[in-house]
């Protein structure tokens, strides 16, 4: 394994003996970017200002470790032990956290906080993309939806977000024109799930889990762009 530094690059057999043979400190403002360390003991680790950019860290034990600055955007960190490790400053968009040991962890809701992009009360407006029958093959629209205030939500470290019921406003193309209010729409994922307009829907089995972004909800978005471009 080798390992591009500040100080120059450091070899080893693994990340451990890396460790081992160098010190704690070594890996203060590493490039790991994409590396595989799942399972990996980075307990007490320096990784303060690391690029572990979609670095696999799944099962790593992470407690103690400096991830101050640190750069985890869109690593995987499911069932990561990251308990008493310092979170100050470090980006975490689109990491996965799911089954992660967070207890203890320094600046870990104020880290978490940056990533969430709903608001804790209030009426939301979402967009999500569904389908509609066509001439052969379905075509795709744009749902408008309304979240109320009494709905569950949650976003994980992205920008999907899931509800536990929502209001059908609209139903548009892509060009933003509306639908016939007639217009029936089907999920993609559930051919089952249908939005008409005026219609309140619900998911019974939401999960309250944020980190499962892909769990059972009511999948939207917070721009319409970003909708059509799902």
């Amino acid at each position: 394994m080798k390992i591009t530094t500040p100080h120059g690059t450091l070899e080893g057999d693994n990340i451990e003996a890396i460790l081992k043979e160098h010190g704690y400190d070594c890996l203060r403002g590493a490039c790991l970017r994409d590396a595989d360390l799942h399972g990996a003991n980075l307990h007490g680790a320096n990784l303060y200002d690391a690029d572990l950019r979609y670095a696999d860290l799944s099962g790593a034990d992470l407690r103690d470790a400096n991830l101050s600055c640190a750069c985890l955007y869109g690593a995987d960190l499911s069932d990561a032990d990251l308990s008493d490790a310092d979170l100050s400053d470090v980006d975490l968009r689109y990491a996965d956290l799911s089954g992660a040991d967070l207890r203890d962890a320094n600046y870990v809701q104020l880290s978490i906080a940056k990533t969430s992009i709903l608001p804790e009360e209030g009426d939301i407006i979402g967009w999500k993309k569904a389908y509609v029958d066509g001439t052969m093959l379905p075509k795709s629209v744009i749902v408008k939806l309304l979240i109320p205030a009494d709905a569950q939500r949650s976003n994980g470290t992205g920008r999907k977000c899931r509800a536990s019921k929502a209001r059908v406003l609209d139903l548009q193309d892509k060009q933003g024109n509306s639908l016939p209010p007639d217009t029936t729409a089907y999920s993609g994922h559930d051919t089952d799930f249908t939005y008409k307009k005026g219609e309140t829907i619900h998911v019974e089995d939401f999960d309250t889990n944020r980190w499962k972004e892909c769990a059972p909800g009511i999948h939207f978005f917070i721009t319409r762009i970003e909708a059509v471009k799902y």
